[in-house]
């Protein structure tokens, strides 16, 4: 079989008019996700000596990110999102430069945070309306090649992004990291908002907010957020055990390659999974891919050394994209087309608050244990991922159950 038959699936995606331009964007806007945090803790612990304080700098961005992402997603749901993610651009450019001259001006230590916390508010959330514009596109199965490929985009970013930013922060100077994360953001946001053609429908405000509400927070969702958050947290915590462990074996300077090894192997489980054609329904697989990331976790209980991270890391990474295509394509399948960006926007809210609970908590598990001790934190959060996965199946077994709106949009 020829590789342009076996990617065929792919290339048909892109037949879709538009189509290349708004993922092409979407993939630069990314940029900021796996560099922002990583940066932060770069420039943080540079000027304080502290992974504890980095980490709590970096998970204070991360949870601002995640309370105002939904936010965000509804309002583009109903205006557009053209005209609001532009707003939002600019006020990550302005908050983020303002975060970094206060770390590097030793501003009050409050300073910090609540710039931290302003960077990340009002940071758009580029994932769920690339995929919300691929969801308004295509058919159930194009969907799921279509964020199988988002997917794979997103290992992309964090294969290059790490490096990128570790040694932009090393070799330069701390801040540069930092601000080339956001510059991306702001290159490519501007880029997607530019494409009116292929924006979702709008959707006008629903006259009841119960009902809303009802409709977006579903059994479903909640279960996905859930697990996501034990996800989250073990990317979090990846970002701050790695640089240290880095630091402890005298190469930090690798450390943002040896966490690139983690996207590196989600990547190539992204792309055997988006043409994968798997047995059971969504909501089987979900829980399936879910107990496979705990268990490949634990390969981080063997880590020693510098190679031996980067066997442990790619194991693990092949468990990644697979739950967090599963989870999103079983949201997708689930919710009414008028709260779609909202409702991935809370996968990825999900997500970020563990991003700021393994940021937190991995900090501090390195100033007490040592960074070798603290992959407890990520392996640990990967076995809780599965549990909450396994005790939620019983609420997403069913198609529409309790008070979901919509059935499957999909035959799986």
């Amino acid at each position: 079989m020829s590789p342009r038959t076996l990617l065929g699936p792919y290339l048909r995606l892109f037949a879709v008019p538009g189509a290349a331009s708004f993922s092409l964007a979407g993939w630069i806007g990314r940029f900021p996700a796996p560099m922002l945090g990583l940066g932060a803790v770069l420039l943080v612990e540079a000027e304080t000596g502290s992974y504890g304080v980095a980490g709590a700098v970096s998970g204070t961005l991360a949870l601002s990110y995640a309370v105002a992402g939904p936010v965000w997603a509804r309002v583009m749901d109903r205006r557009g999102q053209g005209p609001v993610l532009r707003l939002a651009l600019v006020a990550t450019l302005v908050t983020g430069i303002a975060f970094v001259a206060a770390v590097v001006a030793d501003a009050p230590r409050w300073s910090w945070f609540l710039l931290a916390a302003a960077t990340g508010a009002s940071g758009p959330n580029i994932g769920s309306m690339v995929r919300a514009r691929w969801s308004a596109l295509l058919d159930p199965d194009g969907r799921q090649t279509a964020f199988a490929f988002e997917a794979v985009a997103d290992e992309v970013v964090f294969v290059l992004g790490p490096p990128l930013v570790t040694l932009l922060a090393t070799l330069i100077a701390p801040p540069v990291g930092f601000l080339t994360g956001i510059a991306f953001g702001v290159v490519g946001g501007f880029w997607l908002a530019a494409q009116h053609a292929t924006e979702p429908p709008l959707h006008a405000a629903e006259p009841g907010a119960p009902a809303r509400w009802r409709s977006v927070l579903t059994p479903t969702l909640l279960v996905v957020v859930v697990t996501y958050l034990a996800v989250g947290t073990v990317f979090g915590a990846i970002d701050v055990v790695v640089v240290g462990f880095a630091e402890e074996e005298g190469a930090q300077a690798l450390s943002g390659a040896a966490i690139a090894v983690f996207a590196l192997g989600s990547l190539v489980a992204g792309l055997v999974y988006g043409l994968a054609k798997l047995p059971g329904t969504l909501a089987a697989r979900f829980v399936g891919t879910a107990v496979f990331f705990g268990l490949a976790a634990q390969a981080l209980w063997a880590v020693g050394s510098l190679p031996v991270l980067i066997g442990c890391g790619f194991l693990a990474g092949l468990a990644i994209a697979p739950v967090l295509v599963s989870g999103t394509s079983l949201v997708e399948s689930r919710v009414a087309p008028g709260v779609l960006t909202e409702s991935l926007a809370w996968t990825i809210t999900g997500l970020t608050l563990g991003v700021t609970a393994g940021s937190a908590l991995s900090g501090a598990a390195v100033d007490a244990w040592g960074a070798e001790a603290a992959f407890a934190v990520p392996a640990g959060a990967a076995a809780l991922a599965a549990v909450l996965a396994v005790g939620g199946s019983a609420l997403i077994r069913d198609r529409a159950v309790g008070p979901e709106l919509v059935e499957d949009r999909t035959t799986g």
